[in-house]
């Protein structure tokens, strides 16, 4: 279930906003690991782990499987 009242941080929008590229341009999105949220960002993998986390108990997101895939699920604002 999606937490409609929860904020993101900064840094929680930044990997958002990661999650929606492509969305636009028809081009795929909405899935990301890790690894790729520290390559297209300047957050650090404390960073990342941290939002991830925040995101996933707020329902925004979902981790697909153990290999640290993760999957946009809804955002609220949108």
């Amino acid at each position: 279930m999606v937490n409609e009242r929860y904020e993101p941080n900064e840094r929680e929008e930044v990997v958002l906003e990661l999650f929606k590229q492509g969305r636009r341009s028809g081009s795929p999105w909405g899935r990301v690991n890790p690894l790729y949220l520290r390559e297209h960002s300047d957050l650090e993998k404390g960073q990342v782990e941290y939002a991830l986390r925040n995101l996933t108990n707020a329902g925004w997101i979902t981790q697909l499987n153990r290999g640290g895939l993760y999957e946009l699920v809804e955002d609220p604002r949108d």
